[in-house]
């Protein structure tokens, strides 16, 4: 029998602010892209801001999207996630996606994004960061996306 982990992509999910300026959404959009280049899955929440950037990077190159819904209805996910996920768990869907990756690069972002750090170090997941808060142990810095995704699929 094959095994199939081999087979599977690396799922990455990408977190981060839900508003964002042009400069950050450049960053989530090249993660987005490298993301794609190296075969993986992106995983986000499927909303705004760096989960639309990262997802339209995605898209653009190739890859594959899941956005992890907080409601009910696929459709608040945005134009570029091909795999909408409603869960209907408001905030509380943050530990559902950190579950499902493979690994989390943390753009930016505030107390959500925060609180998926944590749940995602607690899960025992490598998070990397860039343009993120730098004081919380075990967050390893990134200095920009080829790095951080590089990083990823190489360890």
């Amino acid at each position: 029998m094959k095994n199939l982990n081999n087979l599977r992509p690396l799922k990455i999910a990408v977190i981060g602010a839900a508003v964002c300026d042009d400069r950050i959404a450049s960053i989530a959009y090249q993660v987005g892209q490298s993301i794609a280049h190296h075969g993986g899955v992106l995983i986000s929440g499927g909303r705004s801001g760096v989960m639309e950037a990262s997802c339209r990077g995605a898209c653009e190159a190739g890859g594959i999207t899941i956005g992890i819904l907080p409601g009910t209805n696929p459709s608040e996910s945005n134009q570029y996630v091909i795999i909408p996920l409603p869960t209907g768990l408001g905030h509380a869907r943050n530990a559902v996606l950190t579950q499902c990756a493979d690994a989390v690069i943390a753009i930016s972002g505030g107390y959500g994004t925060l609180s998926e750090i944590a749940l995602a170090l607690k899960m025992g997941k490598p998070v990397l960061g860039i343009e993120t808060r730098a004081d919380i142990e075990g967050l390893i810095l990134m200095p920009d996306p080829e790095s951080a995704v590089s990083r990823v699929f190489n360890s």
